[in-house]
């Protein structure tokens, strides 16, 4: 039994080793084995339809240079919505409700979109920090406003992502901890609880696919932005 909320988001362990790394490995699982068919199997095939439909709708606006970053985006897509969906299954742990995981995806990211725009069109991208027409009082405000926006960003890709899968978990076991004490106090009641748990956990199964797609098409436009 869970001594308290929070628990839950503890790092797993097995014989003092934490399981974080074996649970990120998860997607490695889609990776297919060599074999002399053309389609190897279904997982292969679905794997292969995903990832096209993926590129093909993230990337159609995307220059040329922003098309090298296809293959990691949709990677990206796919892992997340990997983990996000298995931790929502009992008996199983999500790393993207730790922000030192998401972070650790969004902080390398937000900075090879940036260093990229350095690299390609310096000019451009220097230019972000100070509108065209911008007063001669407010150009320092406004270089020191735009560079701490430009700081953010990878903070709020991270904290999105783990704010929103932690709220939706911490709502998940309050209800069913609600459904459980309704069927041992009052059994004939608890049809609505356990009503509300499923509705509840349909909405989570959105949400984690939705924080996904919103987490790799902001890593889009900001490639977009400086390609």
């Amino acid at each position: 039994m869970m001594t308290n909320l929070f628990s839950q988001f503890e790092t797993p362990q097995m014989f003092g080793t934490k399981m974080t790394l074996i649970t990120l490995l998860i997607p490695l699982m889609l990776i297919p084995q060599p074999t002399n068919r053309l389609s190897t199997n279904r997982t292969y095939t679905l794997t292969k339809w995903a990832l096209k439909e993926i590129t093909k709708h993230l990337m159609t606006p995307a220059s040329k240079n922003g098309l090298k970053w296809a293959p990691l985006l949709a990677s990206l897509l796919l892992m997340l919505l990997t983990l996000n969906i298995v931790g929502m299954f009992p008996y199983t742990f999500t790393p993207t409700t730790q922000l030192s995981v998401n972070m650790a995806l969004a902080l390398p990211l937000w900075l090879g979109t940036v260093l990229t725009g350095l690299r390609t069109q310096p000019t451009k991208s220097m230019a972000h920090f100070l509108p065209e027409g911008t007063p001669t009082l407010l150009i320092p405000t406004l270089i020191i406003i735009e560079f701490i926006s430009l700081l953010i960003r990878p903070v709020a890709l991270g904290v999105r992502l783990t704010a929103n899968l932690t709220a939706g978990h911490l709502l998940l076991q309050l209800i069913s901890t609600a459904a459980l004490a309704t069927i041992k106090m009052a059994p004939t009641l608890f049809l609505l609880p356990t009503l509300l748990l499923i509705l509840l956990m349909i909405l989570e199964f959105a949400v984690a696919i939705i924080q996904a797609y919103v987490f790799t098409l902001l890593t889009c436009l900001y490639l977009q932005e400086n390609t």
